[in-house]
């Protein structure tokens, strides 16, 4: 479809009865999207609320818990799904009892368009502001103001002229920029689906003829034009067949932007820079992929990336702080504690998070702000300080949705006590989190400029273990040695097994390549690591980490505490085998004659 984004999701908000189940039901049912069974499930439902002969209760399709039937409310959030010829929708029916603030809050968090009903009778509420701020809270910029009940007022229009005059005021308040309002009998349909000639002085859209050709790409849009993220949610590693056997994928949904195969990345927090090799999905490969896409990138270096990391394009990345401020809505009974640790979930990463302060709350009643508090309520608002354990990358949540949210989970009990839009942060935790700053720096020295500045070579020397433990001595020793010659060493060690995030070990070719790795970076610093390889990476040729040192041209020594490893004999490898750990002089001369030590 030209024009506006096919899929719209809305969310219905107001005060308690004010209608919004009966005009989600007037509005499935009108446009053919009930299922005769669903209608005659209705119907019965109807007789045993109503009595026989009484009219069908639309509202009973969205009110689906025992509890909201009986008590005819909505309690939890409902999504409905519905289409016309000209769009898609997924409706949330979220509750107005003041009680169920929250739910309101789930429901509305990934909507377009927010519709916000008001009685004819009452006007604009306390519910009716609280649901229209959360609505501006969450970014939503598009609201219908749906006057329901007309009926009870004979149709008149100055009362639909004074709640629509109410409510701009409150808009321009909260900066609600675009709005429709709409004259509504949900309970008859007038001007839900179909023109009413009960209203002849109202010449604006119908409800749905208003729904199917808003545009919300201007307000959403931005996610695909702007600088592109992708949250890692796993890590594919199929490990099954020769065909497979190297394949490793980072799995996500792209946030916004759009990314291409060749396109330079950064991974966050860590700022590792790379480039995107290819973009896979389950069956073929994508010259492009898209907000909402669900993709696998393959990069182009062999980089330690994992679950809750971020793929971001090189220009405009995310900031990356431990220090954020958001805006809460408080979820629990129990109130908030300042200083308290809660746990975290933001996008795909995990962990804990103090609330360090409150800075105030929002009195919804007259939308002031009270500095004077010190903590949070069930179904408050209110701004917060935050301070995580680890650095997380994030947007505004006016940016972004995905990386600009967050909820709170007490660690106890695993109940979700808040819901957060990030709002600001701190200073950078390193000159990483600023990229397109750096990007802009000039180059910096070549490994050879340093080496000539500082006096210093890099290398790896390489120690296979035999199981004798020589390796382990003869290691301990060659950095002790270096260090008294002035040569910054260092000793990489990992345990046997090595295992990844998850938990799962790593087979030997991936521990390989990921000491190889490591040792290629100290060595391109100037320092000499020394790796001791053991187990299964013990056992094989490391060719793969001569591979990573020789296109940075980088010294590699490849040392094997005896017995040789079986495939030693056929690897065409430059191999020192070493009897005893009383032959570390053989490993310092070979390193003097590299240029590694002086002469």
């Amino acid at each position: 479809m030209a024009g506006p984004t096919r899929l719209l999701r809305i969310a219905t908000a107001g005060s308690v009865d004010d209608g919004k189940s009966t005009l989600i039901g007037r509005l499935l049912h009108d446009s053919k999207s009930i299922f005769v069974d669903q209608l005659e499930q209705v119907e019965l439902a109807s007789q045993r609320r109503h009595g026989v002969g009484g009219a069908v209760d639309l509202a009973l399709l969205t009110d689906g818990l025992r509890a909201e039937r009986e008590q005819g409310i909505t309690i939890d959030v409902a999504y409905r799904y519905f289409a016309t010829p000209a769009r898609s929708f997924i409706i949330a029916d979220t509750p107005g009892h003041v009680s169920y603030t929250r739910n309101m809050v789930t429901g509305a968090s990934t909507a377009d368009l927010a519709v916000v009903l008001v009685d004819a009778r009452h006007g604009i509420v306390e519910q009716s502001r609280r649901h229209a701020c959360i609505s501006a809270l969450l970014g939503i910029d598009h609201v219908v103001l749906a006057v329901n009940k007309l009926d009870l007022v004979d149709f008149d229009e100055a009362v639909f002229r004074s709640i629509l005059a109410d409510f701009a005021v409150l808009a321009e308040q909260l900066g609600i920029t675009h709005v429709q309002a709409v004259p509504l009998c949900a309970l008859d349909g007038d001007n839900v689906v179909d023109r009413s000639d009960r209203t002849p002085w109202y010449t604006g859209p119908t409800l749905l003829g208003h729904l199917e050709i808003v545009d919300v790409t201007a307000a959403r849009g931005s996610d695909r034009h702007a600088s592109a993220r992708v949250p890692v949610q796993w890590v594919v590693r199929p490990g099954s067949g020769d065909a497979h056997a190297d394949y490793r994928g980072y799995a996500g949904q792209v946030a916004r932007g759009v990314l291409r195969p060749g396109d330079d990345v950064v991974v966050l927090p860590a700022g590792t820079r790379t480039t995107i090799a290819s973009i896979d999905t389950w069956n073929t490969t994508l010259a492009a992929a898209g907000p909402g896409e669900a993709v696998t990138l393959r990069l182009a270096d062999a980089i330690d990336v994992a679950r809750g990391d971020v793929i971001a394009a090189i220009d405009d990345p995310p900031r990356v702080t431990r220090t954020l401020e958001a805006m809460l809505c408080w979820m629990h009974e129990s109130p908030l504690r300042v200083d308290a640790r809660y746990r975290f979930q933001h996008a795909t990463r995990t962990g804990r998070a103090t609330v360090t302060a409150v800075d105030h709350r929002i009195d919804i009643a007259t939308l002031a702000l009270d500095t004077d508090v010190d903590t949070l309520n069930l179904n408050e608002l209110g701004h917060v300080h935050l301070e995580t354990t680890e650095p997380i990358a994030w947007d505004a949540y006016a940016d972004n949705r995905a990386l600009g949210s967050l909820i709170l989970i007490d660690e106890t009990t695993g109940a979700t006590v808040a819901a957060g839009m990030l709002v600001a942060g701190g200073e950078p935790e390193t000159l990483d989190a600023d990229l397109a700053t750096l990007a802009r720096l000039p180059a910096e020295h070549s490994r050879a400029e340093r080496s000539a500045l500082l006096g210093l070579r890099g290398a790896t020397v390489w120690l296979a273990d035999s199981g004798r433990s020589y390796a382990q001595v003869l290691a301990a020793l060659l950095v002790r040695s270096l260090v008294e010659c002035g040569i910054p060493a260092t000793l990489l060690a990992p345990a046997d097994p090595v295992v990844a995030v998850d938990g799962a070990p790593l087979d030997a070719q991936s521990v390989t390549s990921r000491l190889a790795e490591a040792a290629r970076l100290l060595g391109d610093a100037g320092v000499v690591a020394v790796v001791v390889a053991e187990g299964a990476a013990g056992a094989l040729p490391p060719v793969l980490a001569r591979d990573v040192h020789d296109e940075a041209d980088v010294t590699f020594l490849d040392i094997v505490a005896a017995p040789r490893r079986p495939h030693d004999a056929e690897a065409d490898l430059e191999l020192i085998t070493l009897e005893s750990p009383d032959q570390l002089a053989l490993v310092l001369a070979l390193l003097r004659d590299r240029g590694v030590l002086p002469s």
